[in-house]
């Protein structure tokens, strides 16, 4: 039986509002990855993910940034490596204070991509994950894109897992459209259901201009803060469901 794992960007609480319906997302979903304070998020928010995780039998990651709550963590910052490695493990820290069994790592927004290209802040961010995992004395993944992490991830002997996008547009090159370009964000639940399925059985994904390219992915994102979010959550899992296709944790 083919499988899948299913993972949404929640917990994105800013001051105070959630900006998604998590208990929704949470539902369908078998990995949930938790803003822990860098761009959003706080004591309060956290505590509710881990409870939410709990009740629905869903891995938890932790979902760091750039200290950046202003702009979302959307803007790259010029930090020095042992100043992110800092940011990026008190963040760590706050979701493991909050309860969580945190069984893996993916960066956010901005320090999403600079990683992918970026060493010294990759291996900046691994640093910070490895302190992570010596202290729970076990491996903890880290989850994102072909490039320079992956790469950090594994020479550290840690466990790097790709994931695809359902819901954000792509490239020829296999890079995300950025925001704010025409085609960098998809909103109808059909078209995410039928490229989860592509994506299981055939490994590609559409470009926006209609090509296919190679994605090799063990599991896909949902971003949980898009207004279509839980219509294209159970779109996918609805589909599927009746493909067949398992959706489970890979940690």
């Amino acid at each position: 039986m083919a499988w899948i794992d299913l993972n949404a960007d929640l917990g994105e609480t800013v001051a105070g509002i959630p900006t998604a319906d998590d208990e929704a997302m949470f539902a369908v979903i078998s990995s949930a990855s938790i803003a822990c304070g860098g761009h959003a998020g706080d004591a309060a928010s956290l505590t509710v993910a881990v409870d939410r995780a709990a009740r629905f039998g869903v891995a938890i990651g932790a979902h760091p940034s750039y200290p950046d709550p202003a702009n979302f963590g959307r803007v790259p910052l010029a930090m020095r490596p042992a100043e992110l490695t800092s940011a990026v493990a008190a963040q760590l820290a706050a979701l493991v204070d909050a309860g969580a069994d945190v069984r893996y790592v993916k960066p956010h927004g901005a320090l999403y991509h600079a990683v992918t290209a970026d060493a010294a802040h990759a291996d900046a961010v691994v640093a910070a994950v490895a302190d992570l995992a010596a202290r729970l004395g076990r491996p903890v993944a880290v989850l994102g894109l072909a490039g320079r992490i992956e790469h950090a991830t594994r020479t550290a002997g840690l466990p790097f897992v790709r994931e695809a996008f359902l819901d954000r547009g792509y490239r020829p090159d296999g890079s995300l459209v950025p925001r704010g370009e025409p085609g960098a964000l998809l909103h109808d639940p059909a078209e995410v259901a039928a490229r989860a399925v592509r994506l299981v059985r055939e490994g590609v994904v559409e470009t926006r201009d209609g090509m296919p390219v190679p994605a090799d992915a063990v599991s896909l994102c949902l971003h949980g803060d898009s207004p279509a979010a839980v219509a294209m959550a159970r779109a996918v899992r609805a589909a599927l469901d009746a493909e067949g296709i398992g959706v489970r944790a890979p940690w």
